[in-house]
């Protein structure tokens, strides 16, 4: 009695008349770029996306995101004071001509201190204090990190250090560094705020923030990280936020901090005014019906378990096609929740969007004269076909 059965539908995304242009693909400088939504988690402008690339500073987001972790389940306080040793002042303090805080060899730093210096003035002195504190050397700080970005799906990334110094085995991808952006964001909002600090000062030393979007785009940019070395160039990853919308970029690869604050500007005024959100289905709301043999009721409702949303290049609304895919006719009982179908989107210039599709509610098999009423008719049905 089974089959497989699919149809493929156009999905109304909005109400009323959609444009038919489409926006114009944009170029970047950048070796390698990113656009993401935030909400959606769509990646919707990608350039060597997956590239194990140099990150420079731009891996002090690991770093931070290890002490947010500690503050959030209490093993660490922003009050707690991390002494400043001999290697973190040689590797990252103010001779070696690196961003750094200004630590000086034995200072007693409160954490909340530190994560400025990390985070507004990139300094390697505070990471690599904070990562000897933590875990007693910046190796075993190291190691506990890679182990968070395998257990975070960061697949493209191994780190060597907490500070972003260049090596040959230190990589992240843009994909990565959206993904652990959009983590921090979602993770800990108590904390994300320092990233949109523009100054700090310590030891009566006063740094700028270097995100150029924090002063390009006010309003709107409240993140999230810059790097640079020679060897990677520079680098930007930026969060801005429109209305209720929310995207994360990631750039890399120019060749002066102006043409990063250029690309930067560009691309992210580029996503806002050119992509957008659309509700396409709700939760719990009927997708398709699906017949069910021998239960109390012929079909079933297939229904998301959640609402979905998708990040569309505007113009793009009505050439998204859905297609559902289940075998028919379901078996009794069917249970409420139970996975019946999958719904595949197909998206204009993205990967193809694949959805769970469950049963709004119980069905039961029918009683023992029900299944021989229908079993009868199926029979009958099936001689007259066949004669």
């Amino acid at each position: 009695m089974k089959s497989c059965k699919s149809y493929i539908f156009l999905l109304a995304l909005v109400s009323g008349i959609c444009s038919s242009s489409v926006a114009n693909a944009i170029e970047t400088k950048a070796k390698s770029a990113v656009l993401m939504d935030f909400d959606t988690g769509t990646f919707f402008f990608e350039k060597n996306a997956d590239n194990k690339m140099p990150p420079a500073s731009m891996s002090k987001l690991m770093t931070a995101y290890m002490i947010f972790e500690r503050l959030k389940n209490g093993s660490l306080s922003l009050d707690d004071e991390f002494l400043v040793s001999e290697n973190a002042w040689r590797k990252g303090g103010a001779k070696t001509g690196s961003s750094t805080m200004f630590l000086k060899i034995g200072d007693k730093v409160k954490l909340k201190d530190l994560l400025r210096g990390i985070i507004v003035q990139s300094g390697n002195d505070a990471c690599i204090t904070a990562a000897e504190n933590i875990s007693g050397s910046e190796h075993e700080f190291v190691d506990q990190a890679n182990q968070k970005a395998q257990e975070l799906g960061l697949m493209n990334t191994h780190l060597v250090n907490s500070t972003g110094w260049p090596n040959p085995d230190h990589y992240m991808s843009p994909k990565d560094l959206a993904v652990l952006s959009a983590k921090i964001i979602k993770n800990f909002p108590e904390y994300y705020n320092i990233y949109s600090e523009k100054e700090f000062t310590y030891n009566g030393i006063k740094q700028e923030n270097r995100n150029p979007l924090l002063f390009l785009m006010p309003g709107m940019a409240d993140g999230i990280k810059t790097g640079h070395t020679t060897v990677s160039g520079y680098g930007l990853v930026g969060s801005a936020k429109k209305g209720n919308r929310r995207i994360i970029m990631v750039i890399n690869g120019l060749k002066t901090m102006k043409e990063r604050s250029e690309e930067a500007q560009k691309l992210m005024l580029w996503g806002f005014r050119d992509f957008d959100n659309y509700p396409v289905l709700k939760k719990d709301v009927k997708v398709v019906n699906i017949p069910v043999w021998l239960g109390e009721q012929k079909n079933v409702a297939a229904v998301p378990r959640e609402d979905v949303v998708l990040t569309l290049q505007k113009g793009q609304q009505k050439n998204v096609t859905a297609r559902v895919i289940y075998e028919t006719p379901l078996k009794v009982p069917v249970k409420k929740g139970q996975k019946i179908a999958s719904l595949t989107l197909e998206i204009p210039e993205q990967e193809p969007k694949s959805i769970d599709l469950f049963a709004a509610n119980d069905v039961k098999r029918l009683g023992y004269f029900g299944r021989l009423k229908e079993l009868i008719k199926y029979f009958l049905f099936q001689n007259i076909n066949q004669g």
